[in-house]
This record gives structure tokens, sequence and C-alpha cells, in this order.
């Protein structure tokens, strides 16, 4: 269990702590000179299981909030210090706030001083901190009327026995979640290198392991480990640690980073963050707080101190005790916090707001969305989405984001965002795990993914409904036809275009796909001119006869072998690369083969480069490519050709329909 300490200046937290541990906190000669509380200072005592309590002391002054709440992040248990000659006074209420609103579950009371007041003064300073914590998660909360530098004194005896057997008691946290540590404190070590210190807010972390410093992304080994003050092979959620890092320089590394599991990192430095907002006039009463659009504020987040703009999502201003539109609350509304520089956050994250000069805190806010749009902010899909996490961040598992994701989630995304790896995600039971060979899974409904399976198919019917003398569609044009307006992610679009193949449901004729009930069927005389032509387009190569030459050799109209050549075409069966000149289908997939070398040879294929290869002439090849081009296997790129990311060229293995 980690113990933070809170309270106003000078009334006695870090000699309280000395008293408890035997440790002095204030390690600096400007503290030790002045008598306050500059920097964190950490204490560790043991316990009678084996276990070690740690303390973590934050200074008092006002103008040290951000090192206070940098301090309060992730402990198990907020001590409280008011002082029973001064009682409640300014920091006391925004420390009570800060540790309130960053979800500290429980705290205790330590009426320090009480050698120095009389029993009806005591007794003042309890009704007035029952009044203070009356409203507050807080109520039931302990208390302790001691005398902070007596180890004797039976009140410290009392609070020393309550926070021991607190922390043998206390569950050990859930070791699930990927590693991170929120960097409080580096320094060198001599003979050791770098080394930080923080909480360890999710999972665990061994010696040896490799980690990322966020949110830079640099690449850091653990080269050892000290957990509350105890060397060990591993740290776990719940824990102080130091870790000495190999491969980083101390200069390298500030408060506020965070040392993480590389699922962990985004793709892209984050900026702006997804959160629900809460403000009060709790911590200072007679404060006009109200914020608008691009309201600035300072933010605290784990060790991070950043400066921010608000961006208010569902309503235009907030101020305490206004009704809520979302729901019953008063003083809360979604909203998007814009940094000034880079953040590390995840789902549940719980953070601090300060006003822009920073000498109030005016409320709080719990972490909704890490990776958060810069446009389509304020659309209702997206403020459903951010109400779906905010219902799984209260014990709803992913069904309600899974819902609200029509093309699904995919497994990173998942993961960056609750930071807990796919085996131990609440699942619902019709939920798949869906995906293209060589991408990345998403995770996805199946209603949704049956849906987009008769999406596809539905366009696919309309389109030869259309125009029934078609061959098909290629890959591109079915995507986007399919989901215009909609941008579905690459992987699952081959996953489903792989499955529908697989599964029958559409069949691929060298670029074009079509439902297998479409045909084109030939009269019986235009069977027989079939037979006499197909091999004479195939017998051509990749410079076969035109049209008026195939009428000339059999002596046919020159129209019956248009029409019928165009016919064949529609059914896959040849293609027409320019008016009145086919190409077997063979052929044409030889050609696809040889642009697919050039294109991996010289990244993209030029006229000169395919020409060379295949041995016609410039106007010749150029007819060729413009049809690769038409037919969605290519596009041109200035004077190259580069294949389409969603196109591909094959056989049918039944072979061509001809009827």
């Amino acid at each position: 269990m980690i113990v933070g300490t809170a309270g106003h200046i000078d009334h006695g937290k870090t000699t309280l702590v000395r008293t408890l541990t035997g440790v002095d906190t204030d390690r600096l000669k400007e503290e030790k000179a002045r008598g306050i509380s500059i920097e964190l200072g950490y204490a560790y005592t043991p316990l009678s299981n084996g276990d070690v309590l740690g303390y973590i002391d934050v200074p008092g002054h006002e103008k040290l909030i951000h090192t206070m709440a940098a301090g309060a992040s992730g402990i198990d248990l907020a001590l409280l210090v008011i002082a029973a000659d001064d009682g409640v006074m300014p920091q006391t209420r925004e420390h009570l706030a800060i540790v309130q609103r960053l979800g500290v579950p429980r705290a205790a009371v330590a009426l320090t001083k009480a050698d120095r007041a009389d029993a009806a003064r005591l007794a003042a300073v309890e009704q007035e901190v029952a009044a203070l914590l009356a409203d507050t998660v807080y109520a039931e909360a302990p208390r302790f009327a001691l005398d902070g530098t007596d180890a004797e004194h039976p009140g410290v005896v009392a609070l020393r026995a309550y926070l021991h057997d607190t922390a043998m008691q206390l569950p050990a946290r859930h070791e699930a979640g990927l590693f991170r540590l929120a960097v409080d404190r580096v320094f060198t070590l001599a003979g050791h290198g770098t080394v930080v210190t923080g909480t360890v807010f999710n999972g665990r972390v061994q010696v040896g392991d490799t980690m990322r410093l966020a949110p830079v992304g640099l690449p850091v080994r653990i080269r050892s480990i000290h957990a509350q003050q105890r060397a060990s092979e591993v740290g776990v959620a719940g824990q102080r640690c130091a870790l000495n890092l190999a491969g980083i320089d101390k200069d390298a590394i500030r408060r506020g980073d965070w040392i993480m599991d590389a699922a962990l990192l985004p793709p892209t430095p984050v900026t702006r963050l997804d959160v629900a907002l809460e403000v009060a006039s709790t911590v200072s009463p007679d404060a006009d707080i109200r914020l608008a659009h691009w309201t600035p504020v300072h933010v605290h987040l784990g060790a991070t101190h950043r400066t921010a703009n608000v961006v208010l999502l569902d309503r235009e201003t907030l101020a305490p005790g206004r009704s809520d539109q979302r729901d019953s609350r008063d003083g809360t509304a979604l909203a998007q916090l814009v940094f000034t520089a880079p953040v590390c956050a995840q789902a549940g994250d719980r953070l601090i707001l300060r006003n822009a000069q920073a000498t109030q805190t005016i409320g709080g806010g719990t972490v909704l969305g890490n990776i958060a749009p810069e446009r389509h902010r304020r659309t209702p899909a997206r403020l459903e989405w951010l109400r779906a996490i905010e219902a799984m961040l209260a014990g709803a598992g992913l069904a309600p984001l899974l819902m609200q994701a029509p093309y699904g989630i995919a497994h990173a995304r998942l993961v960056r965002l609750t930071g807990l790896p796919p085996e131990v995600w609440d699942v619902p039971a019709d939920a798949l795990s869906f995906g293209h060979a060589g991408h990345e899974q998403c995770l996805i409904l199946a209603p949704n993914l049956l849906a987009l399976r008769r999406k596809i198919l539905d366009t696919m019917a309309a389109f030869h409904t259309r125009l029934p003398d078609e061959p098909g569609l290629n890959a591109g044009s079915l995507r986007r036809l399919a989901f215009a307006g909609t941008t579905v992610p690459d992987a699952l679009w081959s996953a489903l275009l792989e499955a529908l193949l697989a599964d029958g449901e559409l069949e691929r004729h060298g670029g074009w796909l079509r439902l297998p009930t479409h045909e084109i069927v030939l009269t019986a005389a235009e069977r027989t001119l079939a037979d006499r032509l197909l091999p004479r387009v195939l017998a051509g190569g990749f410079d076969p006869p035109w049209v008026r030459d195939h009428a000339t050799a059999l002596n046919v109209p020159e129209s019956d072998v248009r029409t019928l050549l165009r016919k064949l075409a529609r059914q896959g069966a040849i293609h027409q690369v320019v008016r009145d000149l086919f190409y077997a289908d063979a052929t044409i997939d030889t050609l696809a083969a040889q642009v697919a070398t050039l294109v991996h040879a010289h990244t993209r294929v030029e006229a000169v480069h395919f020409r060379d290869a295949v041995g016609l002439g410039r106007k010749r090849a150029i007819q060729i490519l413009e049809f690769f081009d038409r037919a969605g296997y290519t596009r041109r790129v200035g004077n190259g050709r580069m294949l389409r990311p969603d196109s591909e060229w094959s056989n049918p293995k039944e072979g061509t329909r001809i009827r």
C-alpha cells in the first residue's frame, strides 16, 4: 500500500511521516534550511507480514500544487493532516479536492498538534472536519488526534496500527494490465547510470524487459528494480519502484514521462484527449468558475503537468451547479483537451484541472479517448462513442463500445485504450475476432459483420441488375460503391473480400468481381463462333488480331465478331484493351504479373520498362497499362504506375463460363 499525505503547509505532514517511519523525507538543503517541503519525499516501513508500507510526503505550499498532484496520483490512501490549532485551511480543501478527483479510494485524518489544543478546541476542529468530509467519499474516514512529534503518543500508535492493518488487508492490485509507471523523479547513481522512480499504475515488469519511454517512444531496458525500497526481480501495480535503465541518458527523461509497454505507445504523438469533466466550487466557494470553448487550463495527469485548452463537446459553457444535458449530474460535461505538448493516457485515468494562472483547482475528470479526433469531434456518433467508453469504465465490458463500432475495433486500438491484452478483455458472446492474413485482427459484433457482408453482396446485385451485360466490378470500385462516405479499414475490407470469395458468395474473374449467379448467356450460333474465335485470341499472345482481322480470317461480318467479343469480355473470358482489340484472359494474367514484377523492382512501372519487358511498341504498351488503370489494378502516379492496395488479379479455378 502507498500512503500519500495531504494538507496545508506547516500542519506537520513531514514531521508525522518521520515519527511513523523514522525517515526524514526532506532531503534537500533548501528544505532543511527553510523548514518546508519543496519536493516529493519518500519513506518506507516494514510490515509484520513481510510487505512494505510506502509513504509519499507532498509539499503543502499553494505554489507547489503541481508537485502535490504528481505525488497523489496512484496512492491507495490519503492521510489528510490538519493542525488542531489552525483547523481547516485553504490547502486542506484543495488537497482534499485533488485526492478525491484523482479517485483515491480511502482516507484517514490526522489531527496534529493536539497537545496544544484543549478539549473544546479539539471538539470544534472535529466538527469542522466532519463538515468538510460530509459530502465526500471520505465521510466515514477514521480520525486520530495526536502529537506528531511523539512516536509513543496514543494517537500516533493508533494511526500506525490502523495504517499497518489496512495495508496488510488491502488486496493486491490487478496485474493483468500492461505495464505503466509514472515517472516522478529521475537521477543518476554512481556505477549504475540512469534511475527513474514512480508509482506503477498497471501491470508488471521484470529485470531484462525492454519498455518504452513515453511519449517520445525511446526503447529502455530494465537493468535492475527496487520495489518498495527493496531489490526485486519484478515490479507490480501499486508499488513504488525505482528502475535502473540501460540505453538512455538522464537528460532524455523528465518528471511526467512514462515507462510503459510498447503495445501501449500510440502510433503518433497524442496532443488531444477526450474526457469527462467535472467542475466544482467547493474548493474556493467564492470563485467564479466557468469553462467555455478554448478556456486555457493547467492539467495534472499521473505525474504529468501540461497546459491545454478545453473544447466542450456537448454544451457551450460549463459551470458548477448547472443542469447537465447528458444526465442528472451537475457541473459535468464531455470535453476534449487540446494540449501544447504530447501526453500519454488510457481510458479511466484521472486528471486535475487548475485555472490558467495555476492558482486554483477548478475540477477534475476522467480520460475517455486517448486518441481523439481534431474534426467531427462533436458529432452524435462521436458523443455516443464516448458515452460507450463511460459505460465500459463503469463495468459494462466491451459490449457498449462494439455496439458503436459498425466496422469493428482494431485489437491494437483496444489495447491502447484499455491498457489490457486481448486475453483478459470482457468480450460479449456475439463478438468475433476477424481479420485478413498478414493484417491486424479486429473485434466486431457478429451482427455487424453480417451486415457488412450483406452490404457488399447487395451492392454487387444492384450493379448486375443495372448493367446485366457488364462482367462485374473491380475490388476498388465495389468498395467505393458499397461504403460511400465511410472509411472501412483496409484490413477489414481485405478480410471481408477474402471470406466472401472463400465462401463462394463472390467470384473473381480476372480483375472483376461478380456474384456466382451472374451469367451472360450465349446463343447456339454465338457459342459456335466463340469456339472459333477464342483460340485465335489466345494464340495471338501479347499482340492478338484486331476485330477486322478475325472477321476476314473467319469470313464473318465484322459487326458480328465485334458484338460477340464484347459479350465474351463481359463474361470475363477475354478483355477489351482498346476498341476492337481483345486479349485472352490468360494473356492478361501474364501481363498483370509482369506489371507486378516491374513495380516491385522499380517501386513504380513506367511505359518504357513495360515496353521493353513485353517486346511491344510504346503505343501498345501504354494501351495495356491504361487498361489496367481502368480495371482498378494500377493507378497512374506521374509518368508511372503503382499497384492499388485493394486490387488483385487472378484466374478462377473453374475456368471461364460460356453457355
